[in-house]
């Protein structure tokens, strides 16, 4: 994992987790969700091959299990956003969609502010994303 991955991750972990789990989320880094009401929302970081970007991709299941085409069965507490066919991409803002990984959210770029700045600023950017999210699950 690149160094500026690592400083993504840990930054993300300080500013953006803690809303998750203020909105009842659980799991661990890169694999969040929250099973209320027979339904369960899920959220999965998906960095790009050569590190220097990642997206968010969020998905809904309303069953009280998940199985696979092949037969495996996944319990909701290990399911993934990645698990499912059905998925909408998060990206840093509404015109960036499906235009690769440039569209998605960027810590390579931004050389001219310090690393400790870039970071903390892709991060509440993604916060400023929750609402597209909640929209999502609420669906």
């Amino acid at each position: 994992m690149s160094l500026e991955k690592d400083k993504m991750i840990k930054s993300l972990n300080e500013i953006f987790i803690p809303e998750l789990r203020n909105r009842n989320f659980k799991g661990s880094f890169p694999h969040f969700r929250k099973t209320e009401n027979g339904k369960t929302n899920l959220l999965t970081f998906q960095f790009d091959r050569n590190s220097g970007g990642f997206i968010i991709e969020l998905a809904n299941w309303k069953e009280t299990e998940f199985k696979t085409h092949w037969g495996k069965l996944i319990p909701l507490n290990k399911l993934t956003a990645h698990d499912l066919f059905e998925r909408k991409r998060i990206y840093p803002n509404s015109k960036s969609e499906e235009n690769g990984t440039e569209s998605w959210f960027r810590y390579d770029q931004n050389k001219n502010l310090s690393v400790e700045d870039k970071f903390e600023l892709i991060s509440k950017n993604v916060i400023n994303r929750i609402p597209i999210m909640e929209e999502y699950w609420n669906e």
